[in-house]
């Protein structure tokens, strides 16, 4: 199973995407119109939004398929006016991922100096299509020493950084949702008596305003550029989490959300049960191999 994963990816950048070839072992459900609908279909919906959150398993070899699907086929329709936006880089490895993704430094010293994810060979092919394609990457995610840092110290902690350490965050005081989010963070968390005072929550919030903050920034000095942001699940389910932070920072912004599971259900789905999660919900079949 781990060696059809390995090819899996190694085919993709030749994968013909007018022949789908792993269209039976995904369904994608449109929630408002209640219905199985295409990728063409939320392409299409794009017209009318400006940031497409596509809420992933990390580990899920399709939904990482469907990733590289989405972009190639948003930049055939919206050539040169594409940037992917995505929480597996940090706001402080911009310049590096810049420099990348311009030609200017070896991948080696792009994979030391941006941190990149044990496995970034599951975004390899987004950031090389990215690079050919002259396209923008948003680093949207905060520095994890920060979020380290609220988790241990509290939001009020990050008053105390210096002006270059703030740039790499939302302006403060970071704005902690409470209501129907603390409610889901405390739940897959164990419990309000699994959750230590509120600094877990509080660095929960800051990851996700950062990704807001980021891709608010970008949307500022780029207009009608269309954006695609990569993060885990739980960050835009809902249209909570990092969605209604890019909302506080840019009232205006049009964004669909996709909800990726790898499912038991996926031959018998319970769309009602999952429709409340996104404008699109998106079962892969959980026979196919994960990726790490």
């Amino acid at each position: 199973m781990k060696i059809f994963g390995i090819i899996l990816f190694i085919l993709l950048p030749i994968i013909s995407f007018s022949q789908d070839s792993l269209a039976n072992h995904y369904k994608i459900y449109n929630t408002s119109k209640q219905k199985i609908v295409t990728v063409d279909d939320i392409i299409n919906d794009m017209s009318k939004s400006d940031v497409l959150f596509f809420g992933e398993e990390h580990d899920d070899s399709t939904g990482h398929y469907l990733e590289y699907k989405l972009l190639k086929k948003l930049e055939d329709k919206y050539p040169n006016k594409v940037a992917l936006s995505m929480e597996m880089f940090e706001t402080d490895c911009q310049n590096v991922l810049n420099e990348y993704l311009y030609g200017l430094i070896r991948e080696k010293n792009f994979r030391t100096d941006t941190r990149v994810w044990p496995n970034y060979k599951d975004y390899s092919l987004l950031i090389e299509f990215a690079k050919t394609n002259h396209m923008p990457v948003i680093a949207a995610n905060a520095p994890s020493r920060y979020t380290n840092m609220v988790n241990r110290l509290g939001l009020n902690s990050l008053q105390q950084l210096s002006t270059i350490g703030k740039s790499y965050l939302p302006p403060l005081p970071i704005d902690t949702a409470t209501g129907t989010y603390y409610e889901k963070f405390t739940q897959i968390m164990g419990g309000h008596a699994s959750t230590p005072g509120m600094q877990m929550y509080q660095a929960q919030n800051l990851w996700d305003a950062t990704m807001g903050w980021s891709i608010a920034k970008f949307i500022e000095t780029h207009k009608g550029y269309k954006i695609l942001q990569l993060n885990g699940g739980f960050h835009s389910e809902e249209k909570l989490g990092a969605v209604a932070q890019l909302k506080r920072y840019a009232h205006n912004v049009r964004i669909l959300n996709i909800a990726v599971y790898s499912d038991e259900s996926f031959e018998n789905p319970d769309w009602i049960k999952l429709s409340k999660n996104g404008d699109y919900i998106i079962l892969t079949d959980p026979k196919l191999p994960k990726t790490f």
